[in-house]
């Protein structure tokens, strides 16, 4: 994304002569992207299938809330997240969002009413990936790996009913278009749960990072206690 953002940058400079520095430069990608998606190609090309629409569409317009506030200066941030109300009711917001346009008739109702297809591109980056990135940096990793699993076991539910369901769920989408959505939706769960397993045995560098700085200063003190004990 940086270098995307760099590019446009020494593009606007070439043509008009204003220096835009880096974050300008994102949030200007940020915008591009997000009229890229509303346009009527993009979202025929993404809402023919229900898998598009599900995996594809729903997660890019949730990401593009995301990362809007991480171009954001910190101050900023936490203004908002103050306003908020702290990061549990963020979090709150983006869980129920999220949970409506994962429900059939709320697909239904996006493909054949565009005011909730302009509700939809709203909602999904605002109430759902705005909040999210707020909360996110300031949860404990215990919490972090709540949501996952929450996250994780809805869309495995969810994707296995779309596939033993005996009708059709949504009117727009054919019976064999949901159950590939469903498969896709399973292994997808499974292949998120496997990578937050490795990821929490192997471990990431900051959390290694704060492991090895707990036992240096563990032996620290005890090696000070060694010491007063001796003298």
């Amino acid at each position: 994304m940086n270098i995307i953002a760099l590019s446009i940058g020494r593009l606007v400079n070439k043509h008009t002569g204003v220096d835009l520095n880096l974050r300008s430069i994102a949030g200007i990608s940020l915008g591009l992207a997000y009229l890229l998606l509303a346009t009527p190609m993009a979202r025929g090309w993404l809402e023919v299938t229900m898998s598009s629409h599900m995996l594809v569409q729903i997660p890019l317009l949730a990401a593009m809330g995301f990362l809007a506030v991480r171009v954001l200066p910190k101050v900023r941030q936490q203004a908002l997240l103050t306003t908020l109300g702290g990061g549990l009711p963020c979090v709150l917001l983006a869980a129920i969002a999220s949970t409506y346009w994962m429900l059939p008739r709320a697909l239904d109702a996006a493909l054949a009413t565009p005011l909730v297809e302009v509700a939809k591109f709203v909602t999904l980056p605002v109430l759902v990936g705005a909040p999210l990135s707020l909360a996110w940096q300031r949860l404990s990793i215990i919490v972090r790996g709540v949501i996952w699993t929450n996250f994780i076991s809805m869309l495995a539910v969810l994707g296995w009913l779309y596939i033993v369901a005996p009708v059709r769920v949504c009117n727009n989408y054919s019976v064999f278009e949901q159950e590939r959505a469903g498969w896709l939706m399973v292994i997808l769960a499974v292949s998120l749960f496997l990578a937050w397993l490795c990821r929490l045995f192997v471990g990431s560098a900051p959390l290694r990072q704060a492991i090895d700085g707990r036992r240096e200063s563990d032996v620290t003190t005890t090696e000070v206690i060694v010491v007063s004990q001796q003298a």
